[in-house]
């Protein structure tokens, strides 16, 4: 093949274009079946899941978040009750 000969891409096709073409077509049919699957399973099966123990979660993140609030609370009164103590200079 020389430089700059263009192909014809409209042309007859080789015995392995059409069976690679075909094969093509066979995998994007099976993929598109499986995808079908995967989301059926998603839609089924982990949504629920997720709704279901979601509440929970969030719930446990809430109760992390509230010991957290406590501890800088009390971070917060011991680190201002020695100046308190102190009194005026």
């Amino acid at each position: 093949m020389e430089a700059g000969v263009a192909m014809p891409e409209n042309g007859p096709k080789r015995p392995w274009e059409k069976r690679a073409a075909e094969a093509g077509t066979r995998l994007r049919d099976e993929f598109g079946e499986e995808l079908k699957r995967v989301v059926n399973f998603i839609d089924t099966e982990v949504v629920p899941e997720v709704r279901r123990n979601g509440s929970s979660a969030l719930r446990a993140a809430a109760e992390k978040l509230q010991q957290l609030a406590q501890h800088m609370d009390e971070k917060k009164a011991a680190a201002a009750k020695p100046d308190d103590e102190a009194g005026p200079r």
